[in-house]
């Protein structure tokens, strides 16, 4: 599936594994029990967590130092947990590395995506990025502070600002 960031496709070099396949000599993304339940202490190859919806960031603070990518699944578009879960892993948790969105994430996503933290999406195949683009220039004020650089100030900031 492509990937966006930064409103360009770039490569994916990452690789998702099922939890009874072998590990690549690549980057891999696995799920929690797997972080858990393997000795991956001599592993040179990155690691990432495909973080379920359902998990609490804070269940994983311990794995964060391990991890250079976690995934976050919006399983419809009306969930909005993957928002929360980047946010906390960002501002809470001081997650640093790459979060990217999966699942179910339409274009008008994108934008507070971003602004929550995510750095990449996978998008549909055959996705158009010129839609994803021109969908996350639609709406250029937000209510709440931004965690991504050079976003527009929220309203609330402005406000406190011309004070």
């Amino acid at each position: 599936m492509p990937l966006l960031e930064d409103g360009r496709l770039v490569a994916d070099d990452w690789v998702a594994v099922a939890d009874d396949a072998p590990l690549p000599d690549a980057p891999a993304i696995l799920s929690l029990a797997r972080l858990r339940a393997e000795d991956l202490a001599g592993r040179n190859a990155p690691l990432g967590l495909a973080l379920d919806p359902a998990t609490q960031p804070e269940a994983i603070a311990d794995l964060l130092p391990r991890l250079s990518l976690i995934t976050v699944t919006l399983p419809k578009s009306k969930d909005g947990r993957a928002f929360t879960q980047a946010r906390a892993l960002r501002e809470h948790l001081g997650f640093r590395c790459e979060i990217r969105a999966t699942g179910h994430v339409l274009p008008d996503q994108y934008r507070m995506l971003r602004r929550c933290g995510v750095g990449t999406v996978q998008l549909p195949d055959g996705a158009d990025v010129s839609v994803w683009t021109q969908a996350a220039d639609i709406v250029d004020i937000a209510y709440q502070p931004a965690l991504d650089a050079g976003a527009p100030l929220g309203l609330r900031r402005r406000r406190l600002e011309r004070v």
